[in-house]
């Protein structure tokens, strides 16, 4: 595995050459793949550990909201938006870490969409990582939901997704494309062969603290989403869904169309 968020496949160990020869990589020297020679034991490997972070994501990041220590300051506390936000931060970008020597560490569909439009992965592995990062999610969900004995906490469950108060569901809709756009900026900027990033603790550090910023300016708005899976399965779970989830599901999609648009066209050299 060459890199973080780029699978082991001979297209990025080309890539990885070219770029150590000072020879410019981009999206033009990469190709869409529809992904039959990807279809082995790794594959598996790599779903499997999809869903394992995608589970620890909404188990431990997700159940930080429902703490009761927290629950206690009160929602409406600097503290617990703080708090929420460096569980979000920092938990991601251990789960990345973790997983960056075999999937990558997507467990987001929005990442993973954006890395398969990106011509850094190919269909096949995109859906087969999306399918996982859903599984894992509910099961994080459903493991969250069974152990956390939310009747007994005062204000019941917390973390769930929704237009907060003074907004409207297209503003909503608005603000986490947004985030998600700077979340999948940060991403495509780590792994950017033309800057000479080594995978290291560079790319989980700087993806952890994008989601960090993104938690304190969303949370008070939209609870932050920006991952469809971390946008749906615990309201789905929970007994909370409505029309709302759509936003939360599709919104982080069109955020990773854009932001593959913005860095080829801006922030790529050709």
């Amino acid at each position: 595995f060459q890199h973080y968020y780029i699978t082991n496949n001979l297209s990025d160990i080309k890539e990885l050459e070219m770029a150590k020869e000072g020879k410019k990589t981009n999206v033009l020297t990469r190709s869409f793949s529809l992904g039959g020679d990807d279809i082995n034991f790794c594959l598996l490997q790599k779903a499997g550990a999809e869903f394992l972070g995608t589970m620890f994501l909404i188990i431990f990041c997700v159940g930080s909201a429902n703490h009761r220590a927290l629950v206690a300051l009160g929602s409406a506390s600097p503290a617990y938006y703080l708090s929420i936000s460096l569980a979000f931060g920092l938990g991601i970008g251990g789960i990345i870490h973790i997983l960056s020597g075999t999937s990558g560490g997507h467990v987001n569909p929005a990442v993973s969409f954006a890395l398969f439009l990106d011509r850094r992965i190919s269909l096949i592995v995109a859906i087969v990582y999306i399918i996982a990062q859903f599984a894992g999610g509910f099961a994080g969900a459903g493991l969250l939901y069974a152990l956390g004995n939310f009747d007994d906490i005062e204000g019941g469950i917390a973390g769930v997704n929704a237009v907060g108060v003074g907004i409207n569901s297209g503003q909503a809709f608005f603000l986490e494309m947004f985030g998600t756009m700077f979340l999948i900026l940060t991403i495509l900027s780590t792994i950017n062969e033309q800057k000479g990033h080594a995978a290291s603790y560079l790319q989980p550090l700087s993806i952890g603290i994008a989601i960090l910023v993104m938690h304190i300016f969303l949370i008070p708005f939209t609870n932050c989403g920006i991952n469809p899976v971390r946008g749906s399965v615990w309201n789905i779970i929970t007994g909370q869904a409505s029309s709302e989830i759509l936003i939360f599901l599709f919104a982080p999609l069109v955020g990773s169309i854009i932001s593959v648009l913005v860095h080829n066209i801006f922030f790529v050299s050709y």
